[in-house]
């Protein structure tokens, strides 16, 4: 990519790379070992792509304990390959059907659960989203990502990156890809959302370009959101980045210069996943095709001495028949 683009150097951080195939296993992990230390039997999660749910499955299996999952309808349509992977961890997975049907009514159904039986259930959260403390636990385990690449670039360059680039659904790799470098001001911090069909249309999941401040999920943060408060429907290719909000210190960090975000289309994201399957031979998830898209913009721009870390936030397996769907290729997933 670096050669191809021009200008800037080009790292990425590889989170694909990670059991389960994305950066979920890290905060699965951590939440798990602490449920098992309060005497939890039950784990619930709720996911958008799949890949929370399957990390979520996995920890379950390897503790003993019970699992079940919740998923919006049209994610389990779009991410079948993921709902067989859960059950095969023995997980039963619910298709919510209410609402929009998608990441937003997942975690609305997985809230209800969770109130109903808190005492014998934990509810392992997958993004940096809802009530304190969750998205401060999720960014604590989620800040390895940048603990990593800050030692790695170090080894490798010895200085810091002049940008970090990252996807946003609700944040949690985006947050962790950060969180290492927020007192270092001299590292462009930018995230990057879904805008669907276009950021000024009805059919985008951009909120930070778009939203208001607003309360849901248990928390203070930007939404996109009608003038009587209540929640819109978004749209984005992908399932892991259709969330109505975003974390509150992504909201935060927005409203304070500290890191900016930028909005990237379907098409540009399919082009992105296509463009580094055949440049680096990665088949890369779509949510993280946001980032990558960015990064063929951001690239050229700079100079062949700076340097951009773009976290690869999971593997594209999951998407390959959607994609495909998506471009008129008629195949037997």
């Amino acid at each position: 990519m670096t050669e191809d683009l021009g200008g800037a150097k080009i790292y990425l951080k590889r989170e694909d790379l990670n059991h389960t195939g994305a950066h979920k296993i890290n905060n699965v992990i951590g939440q798990a070992l602490m449920a098992k230390h309060m005497g939890k039997k039950r784990l619930i999660a709720e996911t958008g792509a799949g890949q929370h749910g399957v990390a979520t499955a996995t920890i379950a299996a390897l503790l003993g304990m019970d699992c079940e999952i919740f998923m919006g309808k049209m994610d389990t349509d779009r991410q079948k390959l993921n709902v067989y992977r859960m059950e095969l961890l023995g997980a039963k997975v619910h298709a919510v059907t209410s609402g929009s049907k998608v990441l937003k009514d997942a975690i609305n159904a997985t809230l209800q659960e969770w109130a109903a039986r808190c005492e014998d259930t934990f509810y392992i959260i997958g993004s940096a989203v809802g009530p304190y403390p969750y998205p401060e636990m999720v960014k604590y385990f989620q800040s390895v990502i940048s603990k990593e690449s800050k030692a790695q670039l170090k080894a490798k360059e010895n200085r810091l990156p002049d940008a970090v680039v990252a996807c946003v659904g609700g944040g949690s790799n985006a947050i962790g890809s950060f969180a290492d470098y927020l007192n270092n001001p001299e590292v462009e911090l930018i995230g990057v959302e879904a805008a669907g069909k276009g950021v000024d249309t009805d059919q985008t999941a951009a909120t930070i370009e778009r939203g208001s401040t607003g309360i849901f999920h248990g928390m203070k943060s930007k939404f996109l959101q009608n003038q009587d408060g209540q929640i819109d429907e978004v749209y984005s290719i992908s399932a892991g980045l259709d969330y109505p909000g975003v974390g509150p210190e992504h909201a935060a960090l927005a409203d304070d210069g500290r890191a900016k975000y930028v909005g990237i289309t379907d098409n540009e994201a399919v082009e992105a996943f296509e463009y580094i399957a055949k440049t680096e031979g990665i088949v890369a998830a779509i949510e993280s095709c946001h980032a990558i898209a960015y990064v063929k913009k951001l690239a050229p721009t700079m100079r062949k001495d700076q340097v951009i870390i773009c976290t690869l936030s999971g593997r594209g397996d999951k998407d390959v028949a959607s994609i495909a769907q998506y471009k008129g290729v008629d195949i037997d997933e």
